[in-house]
């Protein structure tokens, strides 16, 4: 199997499996030929006396520095070397690769004026698995991400550090070689070609809109245990009462809450006259609202992905009738925006998540459960100290979604005076989706333990195979054992999808 490179947008599925799956890549014919059609243009261009940004000029703020044809070599060496000046810990190797094949994508359109050549090197080193050493830190979002795409244009030319086929860090020249590759001597305008974009805060940005919308799905689920755990009714899920409001992910979530509940035990066990109760609280009651607003959020965010997959982003670019053209596209603030907004919402659902879990803990509120749903409570803390780590995870997601794109530092003497500041929020909402994972299956580990101490009354089906999964690896309720393995089992069956499958085996496919 691999992903064809061709100049049509690539799809979110190709770019996880090549970044995540390390599904090798091939060139298109049609990008081969529309790579050497811009080429002649760029070429062109350099033999001509007018000054083309790029290709005969120098870059930024020195872009009327005129340059003789002889060190244009030189220009593009240096321009790589001297971006390359990011620091800090590297990024994730699914990060690079995302990077690595975005930016081959664009070259693929024929619009950045690279070689053939360039681009078939790019698809090889992908393929022989070598990951250039991308720095965290260095890009501003704006012009692109120039840093790390610095630092993946370096290991073509032989430099700076990669991560080889086997995972060790090795100099880039030895990789190369060692993979049958050459080093790649850039030519005009190339060096530009594979800096000015958009691609690492894009690739990040289609990789949590994946997984966030997983974690949306586990959060109908978590909440769904959390109604049975405290005896709460299913009446308010019914699509009538949705309708009332039509936002399409509400619906969504709120079919997934009603098909997990379905069968319910525990909730037809107090839906009778004698239930007093006249409504559950927030957390509860409103749950498809808040995951179903997270869930169109993430819609949002696709969309806007999908345009970027769809665009060709440099600096010049090479138009179809041979012009070559400054613009201002590889500003990041589209992508930067929603990446934002995801971390906001993202947030907000862990906050709710939290809530419910604290809910379960507090016997003035849990309706006949335990202190803390303690064994022996005094002698046993139970989940008190659970709950303190998911109130800590909260806080740092409230504080990751203070958004970056409103930031902005001139650089580049004024020249680039306004920037998207997109890699940064990309970078915080990959860790913000980390935490959230641990929020729900906080909250999921709790609510098995409280349903387990309903017995006898029966859950839910659908429920019933979830806490079945999760007692494979986490016992059932008992005196106080070290709680930490327990969580981070739970967060595998969040994270790997697990705890949802089981659901499924009896609902079917949740949306």
């Amino acid at each position: 199997m691999s992903v064809l490179v061709t100049p049509a947008p690539l799809t979110p599925a190709e770019v996880l499996a090549v970044a995540r799956d390390g599904v090798d890549v091939a060139l298109s014919e049609s990008a081969l030929a529309a790579m050497a059609a811009s080429r002649a243009y760029v070429e062109r261009l350099g033999a001509s006396d007018v000054p083309a940004y790029g290709i005969s000029t120098g870059f930024g703020a020195l872009a009327t520095t005129d340059i003789p044809v002889e060190r244009r070599r030189d220009l593009q060496r240096s321009l790589v070397r001297s971006h390359a000046a990011g620091t800090g810990a590297p990024v994730e190797r699914e990060v690079v690769r995302a990077m690595q094949l975005l930016r081959l994508h664009t070259l693929a359109t024929g619009h950045t004026g690279a070689r053939p050549l360039l681009a078939e090197a790019m698809a090889a080193m992908l393929n022989a698995g070598i990951t250039p050493v991308v720095p965290e830190f260095g890009s501003l979002g704006c012009s692109g991400d120039l840093a790390p795409l610095a630092a993946c244009a370096l290991a073509l030319m032989g430099e700076g550090q990669v991560y080889d086929g086997t995972g060790a860090m090795v100099e880039a020249g030895e990789a190369l070689r060692v993979g049958g590759l050459a080093p790649i001597v850039l030519e005009e305008k190339e060096g530009l070609a594979l800096l000015n974009g958009t691609d690492g805060m894009l690739g990040m940005l289609v990789m949590a809109n994946h997984d966030l919308s997983r974690l949306i799905v586990a959060a109908d689920l978590s909440a769904a245990m959390s109604v049975e755990a405290l005896l709460g009714t299913d009446r308010v899920f019914a699509a009538d009462l949705q309708a009332l409001r039509p936002q399409p992910g509400q619906a969504v979530s709120a079919a997934n809450m009603r098909a997990i509940l379905g069968g319910s035990g525990i909730v037809s066990s107090h839906a009778g006259p004698e239930d007093t109760r006249v409504q559950d609280a927030y957390s509860l009651r409103c749950a498809p609202q808040v995951a179903g607003a997270c869930r169109d959020t993430v819609d949002h965010a696709r969309r806007i992905a999908d345009h970027e997959l769809a665009s060709a982003i440099d600096n010049p670019v090479v138009l179809d009738d041979g012009r070559v053209e400054s613009n201002g596209n590889f500003h990041g603030a589209p992508v930067g925006y929603v990446l934002d907004f995801l971390a906001i919402a993202a947030a907000d659902l862990a906050s709710m998540s939290e809530r419910r879990t604290d809910r379960m803990l507090d016997r003035n509120r849990s309706h006949g459960l335990p202190p803390f749903l303690a064994g022996e409570p005094g002698v046993d803390s139970g989940h008190m100290i659970a709950q303190y780590t998911q109130a800590a995870l909260v806080s740092e997601c409230k504080r990751l979604a203070a958004p970056a794109s409103v930031d902005s530092i001139p650089s580049s003497a004024m020249q680039e005076d306004h920037v998207s500041m997109g890699w940064s929020a990309a970078r915080k909402l990959r860790r913000s989706l980390d935490l959230v994972a641990r929020v729900i299956a906080i909250e999921i580990l709790t609510a098995a333990r409280a349903i387990d101490l309903r017995t006898p009354i029966e859950p839910a089906a659908a429920t019933g195979a979830v806490i079945r999964r999760l007692r494979e690896s986490v016992p059932g309720p008992g005196p106080d054992r070290h709680l930490a393995p327990e969580i981070d089992h739970a967060v595998r069956g969040v994270k790997d999808g697990s705890l949802v499958a089981a659901a499924e085996t009896v609902t079917g496919p949740l949306r």
